[in-house]
This record gives structure tokens, sequence and C-alpha cells, in this order.
């Protein structure tokens, strides 16, 4: 209980510290922009518009200062009763709010599409590294980053609009200050040090009530995203689900994931009422505070009545300038989540890639065998060994049954695959184009029959009478009938799990491998078929590894390996369809 609890204190103290901003989460955003602006297809049209950007934005703080100066003159005619000069900065006034107008909605659609390009290019390179070297296998596999998919969909798009919308708020707050700073010391030098010190100490106050809504930012989205996937789960398993009656436990699940959501968001409803008396009372004084400084001065005519309004522009302006940390907290701190999220997620792509092109399992080619040479296979999350120092040669033209510990078994395809990162030893292998691999779920991608069968690279190169060949050994002409092959088809919807299965065998049947691996056929496929499959390889040249949950007809093996719970292996011939002597034993 003491460890549980000490290991519950330490998970948690990570998590804050993965969400903290510091310089190596800037640094990867300097990055990013680097690379962006760098980008020989975008960059060029990224720094222009950005440009354009900057110079709207100067525009548009300059002609504030004009009107903060034609506001004044107009508040004075108004106070004095003047009629004539009143129409004529009325007149201005117009000119003035024509030019910000136009300033205002060009600056926002250069704003909207730099950040969508941003986000095009950012996520395409996300998607890039998510697919290379099988990452987002490697990260399901260790669950070390929950909902990348949210990630990069959502927190791209985020991270993109909102770190522009920052930057563009830091420049014009920064003209403005430029802007109206002169303005201000020009009035009451007084009022700008009140102006200073206002915002500093509010935005010092702030940050201190804030603070944790950046950890609970950062906890919603992963509670939001999970609470997603369940409903997901329940729609894409409709049917069994509604055919066993387990909607019981799946709206425990729901509710509880729904009930651990609305808890967070409570937290961030209270962190945010404690923040939002002090933000609505800090920006209610604004108002206040330059009239009750400059109010004196016109009092005893030193000023006319239009500089008190110009003296509360200028002041609201040039505090809101100072005191962005106060007005944005609640976007900074879902910013800084988003940033710690898309962070972790980078991380984990790195690592999976070292991962991918510095193996800690040697593979090498060989066109002729597939062979262990003392091999061992852990667990990514428990670190059980799964397999341990096994050796075993399998020349092309032998079949193999692998059967025993399932996880032994899915750890041993998915290492000769190439996707399993934790052990070593050694594996020997053709190259992967000229090996196939038949998962126990078939895949079929969306689209037509003929892509659904063939890889895009040489669709081209089979005829469709081979196509049609094929299916006609399998029993499966049919399909071609009611579909054609070049209809587009949600076929995992309209075809059967024996179906899928059979165009899965027809695929390589028709790429004609030396090898292939074939995981649990019998889940999808009766023992005859299952047969009937495996001669079909036979009479093609086409080696296959089976594995099994238990050794059945042996027919169409030629040596068994059998492995158990705890790694160890043993390796028998088979003859006249009967397991012979054991040839090989091993543990760890």
């Amino acid at each position: 209980m003491r460890f549980k609890v000490a290991c519950e204190v330490a998970a948690m103290e990570q998590k804050q510290e993965r969400v903290l901003l510091n310089h190596q989460v800037f640094d990867r955003f300097v990055r990013i922009v680097a690379l962006f602006t760098g980008d020989p297809k975008v960059g060029r049209t990224a720094l222009w518009r950005f440009g354009w950007l900057v110079a709207l934005i100067l525009g548009f703080n300059g002609m504030n200062v004009v009107g903060s100066y034609v506001g004044r003159d107009f508040m004075t005619a108004v106070a004095g009763r003047d009629l004539d000069r009143m129409l004529v900065q009325t007149g201005l006034y117009l000119v003035v709010f024509s030019v910000l107008t136009v300033f205002a909605v060009i600056a926002r659609y250069l704003e909207e599409s730099l950040g969508l390009l941003w986000r095009e290019w950012l996520t395409g390179l996300c998607l890039n590294r998510y697919l290379a070297h099988r990452c987002f296998y490697r990260l399901a596999v260790r669950g070390e980053v929950p909902n990348p998919d949210q990630r990069i969909a959502d927190d791209i798009k985020a991270f993109t609009v909102t770190a522009l919308s920052f930057a563009l708020i830091l420049l014009n707050s920064g003209f403005a200050v430029i802007a109206f700073s002169g303005v201000l010391l020009e009035i009451s030098p007084l009022l700008f040090g009140v102006a200073v010190a206002y915002a500093a100490v509010g935005s010092y106050l702030t940050i201190r009530l804030g603070r944790p809504l950046v950890r609970l930012n950062y906890d919603q989205l992963d509670k939001e995203a999970d609470f997603r996937s369940a409903l997901i789960h329940l729609r894409e398993n409709a049917d069994p689900i509604a055919l066993l009656g387990q909607e019981c436990p799946l709206r425990g699940r729901l509710f509880e994931r729904l009930s651990e959501l609305v808890r967070n968001f409570h937290q961030i409803i209270q962190v945010n009422l404690r923040l939002n008396f002090f933000t609505t009372g800090y920006n209610w004084l604004i108002q206040v505070i330059p009239i009750l400084v400059v109010a004196p001065l016109y009092f005893r005519g030193e000023v006319e009545f239009g500089v008190v309004t110009q003296a509360a522009m200028a002041f609201m302006t040039l505090t809101s300038a100072f005191s962005l940390i106060v007005t944005q907290f609640q976007s900074i701190s879902s910013f800084a989540a988003v940033i710690a999220r898309l962070d972790a997620l980078a991380d984990a792509l790195l690592a999976a890639e070292e991962r991918a092109t510095r193996p800690a399992i040697e593979v090498s080619e060989d066109q002729t065998q597939v062979a262990y040479d003392r091999l061992t296979l852990r667990s990514p999350r428990s670190g059980r060994t799964l397999v341990a120092g096994l050796t075993l040669a399998i020349p092309y033209g032998q079949a193999v049954l692998v059967v025993g510990d399932r996880s032994a078994q899915a750890a041993l395809l998915r290492a000769t695959a190439g996707i399993w990162d934790e052990g070593e030893g050694r594996i020997v292998r053709p190259a992967l184009e000229q090996m196939a691999f038949l998962p126990e779920r078939p895949y079929l991608p969306p689209g037509t029959l003929r892509e659904a069968l063939l890889c895009g690279c040489i669709a081209e190169e089979i005829a469709d009478q081979d196509i049609m060949d094929v299916f006609a050994l399998l029993t499966v002409k049919e399909l071609v009938q009611r579909f054609g092959l070049d209809s587009k088809q949600d076929w995992p919807g309209l075809l059967g799990l024996a179906e899928q299965q059979l165009l899965a065998v027809a695929r390589v049947l028709l790429l004609a491998p030396r090898f292939v691996f074939l995981d649990r056929p019998s889940s999808a496929l009766d023992p005859q078929r299952v047969a009937a499959v495996l001669d079909l390889f036979r009479q093609r040249a086409i080696s296959y590894v089976v594995f099994e949950d238990t050794a059945g007809d042996l027919e169409h093996y030629d040596r068994v390996l059998r492995i158990d719970r705890n790694g160890k292996w043993q390796v028998s011939s088979v003859t006249g369809g009967q397991l012979a002597e054991k040839l090989e034993t091993g543990s760890a």
C-alpha cells in the first residue's frame, strides 16, 4: 500500500513537471518556427504574410494614436459647445475608423491564412514522423503518450492558432507601449508610473492565483480525449456489444470517464472563480484610475476636458499592453498545456525513432531462411521475459507451427516484422518486401477492391485475370461479381471475417513472397479452409509459419515450436502428421 501511494505521488510530481514551461520547451518552439520559415516550399509565403501583418499592426497603432488626438479635440469641442469644430472632428473620426476597419479586416485574414498554412505544415511534419519507422505502433505498444491522435489533430491546431495570436498580441502590445508612452508622459509622468506599477502588481497576483490552471488544463485535454475514445469504442463495436448485452459494464466505463472529466473541470472552474474575482476588479479600476489622477489637473485649468478622455484611453491601452498576463492568463495556461503535450509527443516520437534506427535486436538479411540466434524478447510494459534465448533456423521451403503462450507468439511475430524493440539477440530473414504477415484480424483499407488487394506501387503489374484466377482458387470469385474491382466500399462493414481473411490470403498469393507468417488463421477460417490455404502456399513455393493456440492437425507442418509462459521453448519435428523427436530446447 505504501509503495502504491509513493508511486502515485511520484507520477503526480512527474506530471506537474511535464506541464511547466522551461527553456527546453521554448527552444523547441523556436526550432519549430525556424523550420517553418526556412522550409523552401512554405517559408517564403509565411515570412511575406507575417511581414504584412507587422506592417498592418504598426499602421493600426499609429492610427490609434491619431484617433486619441481626434477624440481629445472632439470631446473638447463638445465641452465648449463648438458645433463647427465638433463636425470637423466627427469627419476625421470617420476617416480614422474607416482606415482602422480596413487594417483590422486584412490583418485578420492574413492571420487566419498564416495559421492555416502553419497548421498544415506542422501536421504534415508530425504525421511523417508518426508514420515513419512504424512509430505509431511503437507508441501504442508502450502506452507512453495517451491519445497521440488528439495531439496531432487538435493540439497542433490549438498550438498554431494560439502561438500566432500571442505573437501578434505581443507585437501589438509592444507597438502600443511605444506609441502611447509618449502620449501618457506628455499628459502626466505620474500616471505613466502608476500604469507600470499597476500592471506589474496585477501580473504577479494573477500568476499566483492562476498557476494551477496549467496542470488542470493539461489533464482536461487527456480526460476529454479518454471520454471521446470510449464513445468511439462503443460506436465501432455496436454490433457485438448489443448481441452480448454488454451495455452495463460499458455504461460504467463511460460514466466513470465522464465523472473524471467533470471533476477536473470543476477544479478549473473553482480556480477561474478566484481568478475572475481579481481580474474583473482589476479591469474595472483601469477605467477609474486615470480620471482620478488627471481630474485635478482639469479642475485647476491646466488641461482641457478632452485631455481627460485621452488620458483614460492612453492609460487603458498602455495598461492592457503591460497586463498581458492578467488579460490572457487563461489562454496562456491552456497554451502551456498544449505545448507540454506536443513536447511529450515529440520526445516520444524521437525515442521511438531511436529505438527503430538503433534496435537492440540485430537484424540481417538472407533470402534463403528465417533464423533466430539467441533471441530474447521481453514485454515493453512489465519487463517479463516472453521468449528466452531462442535459436532456430527455418530454411526456405519448410513449414513451422508455433504454439504456446499467446504473448510470446505475438512478440515473436512482431520481432520478425521488425517492430518489437524490447530484447536482444539476432534475427536473420529476407527483406521485408519478400515477406508477408497476416494478422489475426484482417486489415482492408477503404477504397476499391483492387486497392484493398494490392499495394499502389505494384497494382499495375498484376493483370485482372491473375486476380480472378486467385479468387477462383479461394472460391470468393463472387465478390468481383457483386462489387467489381474498382467499386469503393467499406469492406469491413460489408464482408464477413472469413471473406476478409481470404482477401488477405489472395493478396499474399498475388504478391508471392518467400515467407508468410499467419497469426491464428483458424479464428477466421474453418479447418478445411486453413488446410486449403496452406496447400496453396505449398503449391506456390511460399514458406509459411503459423501461430496457433494449440497443435491440431500437423499434416501441413515440418516442425513445431512450443513456447511456454516462462519463455522456455522446445522444437519438435513432425513425421507423418505426428510429433516425432525433440530437436532442441531452451530457456533463460
